[in-house]
């Protein structure tokens, strides 16, 4: 068998010969193409992902790659099949995200390596200790208590080589400036009721109007707030028969599967970014 199975995935500008290159150049290495998907946006780029094994070391690939790479201006990324990528989970109160997201970390369902839950309140502590994460609180209720959370999490993003980070039902506005540093690798997940409701206690709101479907939608978070990218969003239908509570724990059941889908995309390497899109290599 062979001894390494890579995850091979880039964007650049659509012309002929790509995919011709980047298999030339996966053969030269003795390389065994498992997985393909591609996509072309109708704003002339080109995406693509691949699965391949081969025996060659990882630096030949890297040397062929950066070739073929340079010559069709191509941003790229070579990474091992399952590798459990460093995410920092940041939480609230809420624990359905949390603890559904450590879970299947646990179980090995989801490709992920949690160092870290950071929340602004305590609540989140016995669920991190079941699944034996490192829960971390600090207070954000001044406006220099919240400068000391961004710059915390900076710092452990920095400490632990964090490649993503989850607001899983964080209840805080990240400032523009920790937006942008965590531009492309943070991700966030919220209700979204037809018709919208905001505010506080967005269920009984849903349940006097009402509502008839009840939703989720996870997406990277942008300065622009709830607007990022989209990665995922189900929906459920409800009716006239729920109570609010009810609606809160379907609610709850359909954000916890939406981020949980989105970050296991992300950490296989199946999301890549096209504007204020996203491509989504199911």
């Amino acid at each position: 068998m062979p001894q390494h199975h890579w995850i091979l995935s880039f964007v650049c500008d659509d012309m002929p010969g790509i995919v011709n290159a980047i298999s030339g150049a996966i053969v030269d290495c003795g390389g065994n193409i498992t997985e393909s998907q591609q996509f072309a946006s109708s704003n002339g780029r080109f995406f693509m992902r691949l699965q391949v094994e081969a025996d060659a070391p990882r630096a030949d690939f890297e040397a062929r790659l950066t070739q073929v790479g340079e010559r069709h201006q191509m941003e790229w990324q070579l990474d091992d099949v399952g590798r459990p990528l460093r995410t920092l989970v940041l939480g609230s109160t809420a624990k359905h995200c949390v603890s559904d997201l450590l879970f299947r970390q646990r179980e090995g369902q989801l490709p992920i390596d949690v160092p870290l839950v950071l929340s602004n309140h305590e609540s989140l502590s016995r669920i991190a200790d079941f699944y034996d994460v490192p829960f971390e609180h600090r207070p954000v209720m001044t406006a220099e208590e919240k400068q000391a959370m961004e710059a915390r999490i900076l710092e452990l993003v920095d400490q632990h080589d964090i490649e993503l980070v989850v607001l899983a039902r964080y209840m805080q506005i990240l400032s523009e400036d920790l937006c942008r540093a965590l531009e492309g690798r943070a991700i966030n997940i919220h209700h979204s009721f037809l018709p919208g409701f905001k505010g506080a206690n967005p269920y009984r709101q849903a349940h006097d109007r009402g509502v008839k479907l009840i939703g989720a939608t996870a997406h990277f978070v942008t300065p622009d707030l709830d607007e990022g990218p989209i990665i995922e969003q189900n929906v459920t239908r409800v009716d006239h028969s729920h109570s609010p509570a009810q609606l809160q724990h379907i609610g709850q059941d359909v954000e916890s599967q939406t981020l949980t889908r989105a970050v296991r995309w992300f950490a296989e390497h199946r999301v890549l970014l096209d504007g204020d899109r996203t491509v989504i290599f199911r």
